[in-house]
């Protein structure tokens, strides 16, 4: 026995030379070893960018949340202002002749009368001409020039509310009610006064979102 072995040892690490014997890890044991750490670091990599995600997506929902709920102030900036007012004919500007195309008599001076309370300047009245005469099946025909129709018709019309408007050649700028058989009396003067507020009050303008 050589006096660099330890007592009690022998065999397998009996030590009979000069030099000590390399105790080696078993490779097989530290490949698996490695192998666990790689699979750790992996999972752990895959649930960082998981969680990642996530918070990407999530933030994204909230923002076009925020975006949806922010108020547009650009395009309330953009929105046109009020309308203008539309520019009418007073009643007073107004020459109406009324005709009566049904069997009722008195009828075109009755309206006549009142179209006259309600500021209407009246030529004309008495009986309809025999192109109308008892061939105005509805309440009423406004006939007159083509300039009418966006002036003395708009305000003539808010007193007879299912007048028809049509329109001819005529050179002066009186305008016809030929009153039909469907016609009863003229709209209440309340109502006629309303109507013709509306017309000619300028549109409001879109109200601004709130937070502009």
């Amino acid at each position: 026995m050589s006096m660099l072995t330890p007592p009690g040892m022998g065999g397998e690490y009996r030590i009979t030379g000069d030099k000590y014997p390399r105790m080696r890890r078993d490779r097989r044991r530290r490949r698996i070893v490695l192998a666990v750490f790689a699979c750790v670091a992996v999972l752990g990599l895959l649930a960082y960018g998981t969680v990642e995600l996530i918070g990407v997506f999530k933030g994204d929902k909230s923002d076009r949340t925020v975006a949806a709920n922010k108020p547009d102030c650009k395009s309330a900036a953009s929105a046109p202002p009020k309308t203008p007012p539309k520019v009418l004919p007073k009643p007073a500007d107004i020459k109406v002749n009324v005709l009566n195309a049904t069997p009722r008599g008195g009828l075109a001076k009755e309206t006549a009368d009142e179209l006259k309370k309600r500021g209407f300047a009246i030529g004309k009245v008495g009986n309809a001409t025999e192109e109308f005469d008892k061939k105005v099946k509805g309440e009423a025909i406004l006939l007159g020039p083509k300039s009418a129709l966006t002036t003395a018709f708009v305000v003539l019309g808010t007193q007879v509310a299912g007048a028809d408007p049509q329109t001819d050649a005529r050179k002066s700028t009186d305008i016809d009610l030929i009153l039909g058989a469907d016609f009863k009396a003229l709209t209440k003067k309340e109502d006629a006064a309303k109507a013709l507020d509306v017309l000619t009050k300028p549109a409001a303008a879109p109200p601004k979102p709130k937070g502009c």
